[in-house]
């Protein structure tokens, strides 16, 4: 349970904007949108390489500049 303290004469808004940025730390939306549907792991494992493989030539092309 998320938990933020107000303080006396503290807008509203900014409680909130507190609340959800607290919220989306936590990652509970992402946990539950990916928990939707069924990936299988070597998906995931090919999407995670994929991933690094790109990284890894964004820091080549930024060392070479």
């Amino acid at each position: 349970m998320i938990i933020i303290p107000v303080k006396e004469g503290e807008n509203i808004d900014r409680a909130l904007k507190k609340f959800k940025r607290k919220f989306e730390k936590t990652g509970a939306m992402r946990e539950l949108r990916s928990r939707q549907r069924f990936t299988k792991p070597s998906v995931v494992n090919r999407e995670q390489r994929l991933k690094a493989i790109y990284v890894q030539q964004l820091r080549q092309a930024e060392e070479g500049l």
